[in-house]
C-alpha cells in the first residue's frame, strides 16, 4: 500500500508539474544556422538558446521572408552595422531611416555570457526604462579592440565582472563593452567578420546611411550541432549539448 500511495503522489507531481519530471526537458541535438547574404559577402550566425524570446522572435520573422531587401540602414565605422527597419525596403536615398519598426518590444534577456564581441548580434531598442529591445531591428559588433583599465572601469560601472576569456576576447578581437548589459545580446557570427568590415567602410550620409544601399537576405536551415562545432569551431555550454 505505502509503495502504491508513493507511486501516485509521484504520478499526481507529474500531471500538475510539481516535480522535476515536469521541468526535464530533453534538448536538441540540432540548431539553426542562419546565413545572411550581402552585397559584400555572406555571414554564418547562430542565435543563443537563453535569449528564447529574441531567438523565437527572429525565427519567426525569418520564416516569413520578413528581412529579405531591408537595408542596413545605419553604419558606424568601428562601432556596428544596423539593420532590419521595415521602412527601408525600396527607400529612397534620401529617406531618414531607424525609425520602422513592427508595433510590438521584446523583454530584455541579459546574460553575462552573451557579450558585445565583435561579431555579436544584438536587439536595437529606443531609450526605454525596461530596455526592451525592437521587434525587429538588430546590430552587428564591429567595435574596436579594448584595454583592460577600461574593462575594469565597466565592471565598477556596472557591477559585474568580465571572465579572463572576455577580457581577452575584447583586448585582441574587440567589440563594444560599453553596451554591455544595456542592450540585449542574443546570437553571433560564426563565419564572414570580414563581411562586417567589409560593410563598415562604406561611404555614409545623413544618419550614417551607407550611399550606396546595402540590402540583407536572411536564409536558414536546420543543422546539428555538433555539425556547426565542426565546420565553425563554436562551442555549445553542457547546458545546450
Amino acid at each position: 500500500m505505502k509503495y502504491l500511495a508513493i507511486c501516485l503522489a509521484l504520478l499526481v507531481g507529474i500531471l500538475i508539474g510539481n516535480t522535476p519530471c515536469a521541468y526535464a526537458q530533453k534538448k536538441s541535438k540540432n540548431d539553426i544556422l542562419y546565413t545572411l547574404h550581402t552585397p559584400q559577402g555572406e555571414m554564418k550566425f547562430i542565435l543563443y538558446e537563453k535569449t528564447p524570446k529574441h531567438r523565437e522572435n527572429f525565427l519567426q520573422l525569418v520564416k516569413k521572408n520578413f528581412y529579405d531587401g531591408l537595408l542596413f540602414h545605419r553604419v558606424i565605422e568601428g562601432f556596428m552595422i544596423q539593420g532590419g527597419d521595415p521602412d527601408s525596403k525600396n527607400a529612397e536615398a534620401s529617406k531618414m531611416l531607424g525609425a520602422g519598426d513592427v508595433g510590438y518590444r521584446i523583454d530584455a534577456e541579459f546574460d553575462q555570457a552573451y557579450y558585445h564581441k565583435k561579431g555579436a548580434i544584438a536587439a536595437a531598442r529606443t531609450n526605454n526604462p525596461e530596455k526592451a529591445s525592437s521587434g525587429c531591428q538588430f546590430y552587428i559588433v564591429q567595435g574596436q579592440k579594448t584595454n583592460l583599465s577600461r574593462l575594469e572601469q565597466i565592471e565598477q560601472k556596472e557591477n559585474f565582472k568580465y571572465t579572463d576569456t572576455q577580457k581577452e576576447t575584447y583586448q585582441y578581437l574587440g567589440g563594444t563593452p560599453q553596451l554591455d548589459q544595456s542592450y540585449t545580446v542574443f546570437g553571433e557570427v560564426l563565419q564572414g567578420l570580414d563581411v562586417i568590415d567589409k560593410i563598415a567602410v562604406v561611404e555614409t550620409q545623413r544618419g550614417d546611411r551607407p550611399k550606396v544601399d546595402v540590402p540583407m537576405r536572411i536564409a536558414y536551415e536546420k543543422m546539428k550541432k555538433k555539425k556547426i562545432t565542426k565546420l565553425f569551431g563554436y562551442q555549445y555550454s553542457s547546458e545546450e549539448k
